[in-house]
């Protein structure tokens, strides 16, 4: 299996990662050109992501909301595809905040590993 990463959307993905958007929302500012692909469906869906908001305390019930969306998602396996396709993948999300973002999450949930709340 290839490696998977994360980074914001605006910042510099290495040469031979192939980009995979995975924010429900096209990011202000981004060309496509930028993007190899974009599984919105990978996203938290409408609820989810209002209810979170990005406020801090409220990270602990998007996780578990989250993850249980993922559990059912389709686009899982499409990711595990493109990470054993293209070997280098990069995951990239909008949300200024680095840590507390769904890109982290999903990135834990496709690593088998429970998110950090703190």
């Amino acid at each position: 299996m290839g490696t998977l990463r994360i980074l914001r959307v605006y910042e510099e993905p290495e040469p031979d990662e192939y980009r995979v958007l995975v924010d429900r929302l096209w990011p202000r500012g981004i060309k496509k050109d930028r993007i190899d692909v974009w599984l919105k469906e990978a996203g938290p869906s409408t609820g989810v992501r209002n209810a979170f908001g990005h406020q801090p305390e409220h990270f602990a019930a998007f996780v578990a909301d989250y993850r249980a969306e993922l559990e059912h998602n389709p686009a899982v396996a499409e990711i595990r595809s493109l990470v054993g396709e293209h070997g280098k993948v990069v995951l990239l999300y909008s949300a200024k905040d680095h840590l507390q973002n769904q890109a982290a999450v999903l990135l834990d949930f496709l690593n088998g590993v429970e998110t950090k709340l703190d």
